[in-house]
């Protein structure tokens, strides 16, 4: 099983536009310091599955039938914004699965075009694609919200963004067995009040330790977490990592 990280940005990105800061002044100049928006892809056997889609490239990224389907993770504009056009091709059907949404965005429920939303996840429901076992968990955001628990080929790893902390329940589902990998929004560096909507370095920390993972990688990663890292890196423990886009798990 391979999880590849397509972008591991907010929802500004980075760099930001207009921002002087430190982080976005090297993200001008490095393309590697870059973050588009959060995503990634899940393979395992022939299955492959984008996490979220707000990639505005996605069509050109990824030709006719090269994935299996969408596990979307709720419907901010970051994190589905591509599915406004990829839905206008033609001669296949792509499946979308995800949370409960009345009113998803914009007006995709109504011109879906070749995108079929027919069928959400329920919390907590596990489906199986070939040798890959997907399970919803739900999450603490504005929106309804659910990171994925992926199973296979010997491997347990976990991609929950976005959210605040972890749900009682979700929390005790990760610990049902070793966590192998947990992939976790990060958002901001340590707040002094608690954070609304997304994790700062703080929380983050406690999730990882809490759902007992080998490995902590960060994401969903903001210009001013980066700034902080450029001083205070060495300050993570050595179990969690920072992620950037296309890094392979």
């Amino acid at each position: 099983m391979r999880l590849t990280l397509l972008g591991t940005g907010d929802a500004r990105q980075v760099p930001v536009y207009g921002c002087d800061c430190a982080a976005c002044t090297l993200a001008r100049s490095n393309a590697s310091l870059r973050r588009l928006p959060c995503s990634a892809l899940i393979e395992c056997g022939d299955q492959r599955w984008l996490i979220d889609s707000g990639l505005p490239d996605l069509t050109e990224r990824f030709p006719p039938r090269s994935f299996s389907g969408i596990l979307q993770t709720h419907y901010h504009a970051d994190h589905a914004q591509g599915l406004l056009h990829l839905r206008w091709g033609h001669g296949l059907v792509i499946p979308v699965h995800g949370p409960v949404d009345p009113q998803g965005l914009s007006d995709l429920y109504k011109h879906p075009g070749i995108l079929d939303f027919s069928q959400p996840f329920a919390a907590f429901e596990t489906r199986h694609f070939g040798e890959l076992a997907v399970t919803a968990l739900p999450l603490q955001h504005s929106k309804p919200t659910f990171g994925y628990l992926l199973e296979g080929q010997g491997r347990r790893i976990a991609y929950l963004t976005d959210t605040t902390g972890l749900p009682p329940a979700t929390l005790d589902w990760l610990q049902r067995e070793a966590l192998n990998v947990l992939v976790i929004d990060c958002s901001m560096p340590p707040q002094p009040q608690p954070p609304r909507n997304h994790n700062d370095l703080t929380l983050a920390l406690r999730c990882i330790e809490d759902a007992g993972a080998e490995l902590g990688v960060l994401t969903h990663v903001g210009h001013t977490l980066d700034a902080w890292l450029l001083e205070h890196r060495r300050e993570l423990p050595q179990h969690v990592t920072v992620g950037w886009d296309g890094r392979v798990i």
